[in-house]
């Protein structure tokens, strides 16, 4: 099998019914959704009162479980109102990290009276407890939005033909539907009804095509790494038909080839989003919808990254206006003009470095991409345009796959295989430990996702936000291999003063001083080395690696100290084999005693005119060399 065939063709393996369209399938408020309900609700309202203890937002009372509960867990109570919750859960070593068992949650209510558990009636507790503290409809809507979605795609279990671990990694995108497991409203998808979300969620495994608009050049933006000939790559995806449009288009408006941007869209965001947007330009025939692409794509976890069905062509990440995990996905112009020169730059960094080309890590490159022109339209249409059209062309992990290797995404490791009904029966990752041994293939697998990041950060100073679903693990018969890292375009942070190879710095486009104001901690570069550690250290020791150390502790027994030290070892041998980066081990000093990381619930109950921010006890500190010293 050559490295340019799947190993197995997602559509055979996991698929979702392609007659199963919203009008045929069964209706939302059939029972046989419902009987997910109190599961699911459990699930929402366990996961935001784990962020609220954990966060400092409520005050709680924790005692050891007995032992013939939950062995080593903790029982968690607090009483908001008339109500008292208790729940068993973990306080876990790994940043003192708060990990409930969502289904251990139990209510009383006046008397001791046992009552069901109620997100409506937790939100009421919760603003009661707060005080003259309002809690924010977008968030209220948010968590309710999650409750309905996640019993939706519960009810609605993609048939898989094989072991999963048998599946590659664009499969598995939408194999792993468990989401976000700290963040509350982990599958809001506001702005998705019912029907969008199950015709474009990941988890319904429904393919779908993008389609085509031509904008004059005046109104756009586009850029692409040297070696990319973007005219062709779109000519490719977008097929004959559109092309024939095309013509049509070019004829009609006397225009040559170069005066027009081709942009592929979302059909969603075409929907409800581009009309209304671009209604003068489109009446006016200046933009044209040249159709539907040929191309077909299914989702990945993220939702507007879509991943081509029979090849290897790049992957395609779009703007959609829906909000998600309280982030809005549009695309800045400004994120899709860096996205190629951030790739160009940290490839040639790789590409320079002996330690990087041996380690063989992947950058997964933003090798083009178009976006329409915000500034090309009067000030007033502003925010109908913003960010509302823009793609992102990423290349396709199947291209480094040499023959017997596959991939998985790294946030699929901590989760569980599935039965026919969807239900989680086993650890993804448990035929691998079984077969390659606890120690070894944990230490394994932290060898081969620490090292670029701390290699990156280290020897070249830049920070990277490789959290669990930036990261795809290359493995062979489960026994990791190296990793390939995604998502450069605002997934960097650097301080000029501090990289190795300043002279190599590429030049950026600024963030537009509206898109800072709305949200301050999206910026690429800052003067502050401890903003550059905290963004590598946050996003991948804190959400990535804590992640597998919990999970390996609690269904396969590894102590979490123990898998920290794996981490610390990887670090030391990395800083005593390199000891020419001496400087900026003590700058982005790994082993410092607390990290500064974001408080996701608190952003959404008290906005951000403070910064919502916490400081988190450092698991690696007790592995600090003891010659590191503060920059």
């Amino acid at each position: 099998m050559s490295s340019h065939e799947r190993a197995l063709p997602p559509v055979a393996a996991i698929e979702g019914d392609p007659d199963a369209s919203p009008s045929t399938a069964a209706p939302f408020g059939a029972s046989a959704h419902w009987r997910h309900h109190a599961r699911i609700e459990q699930r929402v309202v366990g996961q935001l009162l784990q962020t609220l203890l954990y966060e400092n937002v409520l005050p709680y009372e924790a005692v050891a479980e007995p032992e013939f509960v939950v062995t080593g867990a903790t029982r968690f109570s607090l009483t908001l109102g008339k109500r008292r919750y208790r729940v068993s859960g973990w306080q876990c070593h790994s940043f003192q990290l708060i990990r409930l068992a969502h289904a251990t949650l139990e209510v009383e209510g006046a008397a001791s009276t046992p009552e069901p558990v109620s997100l409506q009636r937790f939100l009421e507790d919760l603003e009661a407890a707060l005080g003259g503290v309002a809690i924010q409809p977008g968030f209220v809507n948010e968590l309710t939005q999650t409750l309905i979605k996640d019993v939706q795609s519960s009810a609605w279990p993609v048939p898989c033909h094989v072991a999963p671990q048998a599946l590659d990694a664009d499969t598995l995108e939408q194999y792993f539907a468990d989401a976000h497991s700290y963040h509350p409203c982990y599958k809001s998808r506001l702005g998705f009804s019912l029907r969008d979300n199950q015709r474009y969620g990941p988890e319904f495994a429904q393919s779908l095509r993008v389609r085509w608009l031509a904008v004059p050049t005046r109104l756009a933006h586009q850029g692409a790494v040297g070696e990319v000939a973007l005219a062709e790559r779109v000519a490719q995806e977008a097929g004959p038909r559109v092309m024939a449009s095309l013509d049509d288009y070019l004829a009609r408006r006397q225009l040559a080839r170069d005066e027009v941007v081709l942009m592929p869209v979302h059909p969603w965001q075409w929907d409800n989003a581009l009309v209304t947007a671009l209604y003068p330009e489109l009446a006016s025939g200046e933009i044209a919808l040249l159709g539907e692409g040929e191309t077909t794509y299914t989702a990945q976890q993220s939702i507007r990254t879509l991943a081509p069905r029979a090849s290897h062509q790049p992957y395609l990440k779009l703007a959609m206006s829906i909000t998600n995990t309280s982030s809005t996905r549009i695309l800045a112009r400004h994120t899709v003009a860096n996205g190629p020169v951030i790739t160009e730059w940290l490839q040639r960094l790789i590409d320079t470095d002996e330690t990087a080309r041996a380690a063989g890590f992947v950058l997964l490159g933003e090798v083009a991409g178009v976006a329409l022109d915000e500034r090309a339209f009067a000030d007033a249409r502003y925010g109908d345009v913003y960010g509302k059209v823009g793609a992102i062309w990423r290349r396709n992990v199947g291209e480094f796959l040499a023959d017997g290797e596959r991939a998985v995404p790294f946030n699929g490791l901590s989760q569980f295989s599935r039965d026919a009904e969807g239900v989680p029966v086993s650890p993804f990752i448990a035929p691998w430990v079984e077969r390659h041994g606890l120690e070894a293939w944990t230490r394994q697998l932290v060898h081969v996702a620490t090292l670029p990041i701390i290699h990156l950060l280290f020897a070249e100073g830049v920070g990277m936000e490789s959290h669990g679903q930036n990261i795809v693990v290359i493995h062979r018969d489960g026994w990791p291999l190296r990793v390939a890292l995604k998502d450069f375009h605002d997934g960097v942070r650097f301080s000029p003063a501090h990289l190795a190879r300043p002279e190599l710095a590429p030049t950026l486009a600024p963030v537009p001083e509206r898109h800072a104001a709305l949200n301050r901690n999206s910026f690429l570069v800052t003067d502050d080395p401890e903003a550059v550690r905290d963004y590598s250290c946050d996003a991948f020791f804190f959400i990535a690696l804590a992640e597998m150390a919990i999970f390996l502790q609690r269904h396969f027994g590894l102590d979490e100290s123990r898998f920290w030290a794996m981490a610390a070892d990887e670090i030391t041998a990395y800083q005593r084999a390199h000891p020419q980066h001496g400087e900026r081990y003590r700058c982005f000093d790994v082993f410092a005693p607390h990290w500064e990381v974001e408080a996701l619930t608190r952003r959404r109950l008290f906005g951000d005119d403070d910064p919502q921010v916490k400081q988190v006890p450092n698991p690696l500190a007790a592995f600090a060399p003891r010659e590191a010293t503060a920059c």
